[in-house]
């Protein structure tokens, strides 16, 4: 996978990930899908849609993620 894409969740990342640092990740994403860095106007739209779509399915597994052990190692820390 990219490599750049950089884990979002507790404990490797000690507090929430940001909508920037989400949106990053999903941009990092459909370019390494789509093989475009930057898509051209005809592309613009679609490509920005899916990237959308990763940021709210990424947001949303983040919320959901029960991470055992994580907010007894944050407050030790």
């Amino acid at each position: 996978m990219c490599r750049s894409i950089k884990t979002l969740r507790p404990p490797v990342q000690p507090e929430e990930a940001t909508e920037e640092e989400i949106r990053a990740a999903a941009l990092q994403y459909v370019r390494k899908v789509s093989g475009f860095r930057t898509p051209a106007a005809h592309n613009r739209e679609v490509f920005e849609r899916a990237v959308e779509a990763v940021a709210s399915a990424t947001a949303e597994l983040l919320e959901g993620l029960e991470v055992r052990g994580a907010a007894g190692r944050r407050a030790a820390g």
